[in-house]
Formats: structure tokens, C-alpha cells, sequence
């Protein structure tokens, strides 16, 4: 059994995760900022907390095997630098714990190595978030060796729904189309049981 802390548990991605991790019989802990959800996952311990408050993060890291980071932030008045800012000082704090952070399609590439938002794949009113996104990988890229990190980024298009029969996995260039948030979450969880990457980002998608 593996102790997962999940950060936004109760959010769009952040649900399916948690209800996944919960259900291969895993210690979980989920944290939004109310401490609580409105439909609770059966076995989760919920707790109040922030992506920003990082020496809670680093508190909850000494608890836990993993923590997942399911956090945009910003989209409610376009400022994302508080949660690019968050991850900055989480790397400096350098937890014990295996950082596993919840990335953003249009960081993914294009053959040539254009981003997806840089080569205008994402409309535009919609880039603020995916640039972050772009922002707090190079943050970990750029992180001391002992900062343990993976990210893992969806389809362009995630949707919720049930996992699929199977998946799969690419590395900087899309690995499809579309990818349900039930499929995340089981990528997520087997990334999580049997690690396959470390220090990189890599993605997934709908077989």
C-alpha cells in the first residue's frame, strides 16, 4: 500500500485520481482548500490546505510516498503566477516525498518541437493556462538531481468519462486525440505502482 497525498482532490482531474487511487486500496489523502467534498471518495481522509502554502505541502510530503499536484490555479482571473511561484518554492524545499504533477496539453509538441500553443493548436483566449503549464516544467527540468518529479500531460482534448481498455503513452508529442479523465487516472496510478519514468514528462491517450 502506498501513501498518496492527493493536492486538488476534488477538482476536474484531481477526482478521478483519488477515486482511483482509493480504489486499488491505497492510502489517500485528498486536500482542497475546504478541507471537504461534496461527494466524498469512501476511505479518503479529506484535509484543508494550499498549493501555495508550501510548508504544509512539505509537512504533507513527510507523510506520504507520493504527492499528486492536480492544480491550474489562475483560471478564475487569468493570474497564474502564484501557482508557478508554488511550485518554485516547492522545488527549492526539495520534499522527500515523489512529486507527481498533473500537466497541460499545449506544453506537448509538435514534430518539429514547437509547442502546441506556440504553434497555434490552442486558441489563444485559452494559452495562459498551457503557457504555465510550460513555465513550471522548466522549473522541474531545471531542479536539483534529488528533486524526485515526473509530469504526465493529457490529450489535447480530455473529457470526462470511465477509463478505457487501454491507453497510450508518448513522451514531449501527443500520444492521440483525446483522453477520458478515468484513463488519466489509471495512468497516473500505474506510473505511481510501477515507475517507468522519472525527472521527464510524458503523456497518454485513449487507445
Amino acid at each position: 500500500m502506498i501513501h498518496i497525498t492527493v493536492i486538488g482532490a476534488t477538482g476536474f482531474v484531481g477526482t478521478d485520481i483519488t477515486r482511483e487511487a482509493a480504489a486499488r486500496g491505497h492510502e489517500v489523502t485528498g486536500v482542497n482548500r475546504s478541507g471537504k467534498a461534496t461527494s466524498p471518495v469512501e476511505g479518503v481522509e479529506y484535509r484543508a490546505g494550499d498549493l501555495t502554502d508550501t510548508a504544509a505541502v512539505t509537512d504533507l510530503a513527510e507523510e506520504s510516498d507520493v504527492v499528486v499536484i492536480s492544480v491550474s490555479g489562475g483560471r478564475e482571473n487569468g493570474d497564474y503566477g502564484p501557482v508557478i511561484e508554488a511550485h518554485r518554492e516547492l522545488i527549492e524545499a526539495k520534499p522527500d516525498a515523489r512529486l507527481f504533477i498533473v500537466g497541460g496539453a499545449g506544453g506537448l509538441e509538435t514534430e518539429d518541437g514547437t509547442t502546441l500553443v506556440d504553434a497555434g493548436l490552442i486558441p489563444q483566449e485559452y494559452a495562459a493556462e498551457p503557457r504555465s503549464f510550460v513555465k513550471v516544467l522548466e522549473l522541474y527540468r531545471a531542479a536539483d538531481a534529488d528533486v524526485d518529479w515526473v509530469m504526465l500531460a493529457p490529450s489535447p482534448e480530455i473529457v470526462p468519462g470511465e477509463k478505457a481498455g487501454s491507453y497510450r503513452l508518448s513522451d514531449d508529442r501527443p500520444a492521440g486525440d483525446k483522453v477520458t479523465t478515468g484513463t488519466f487516472a489509471a495512468a497516473v496510478l500505474d506510473e505511481i505502482e510501477k515507475p517507468a519514468h522519472r525527472r521527464t514528462r510524458f503523456t497518454v491517450a485513449d487507445a
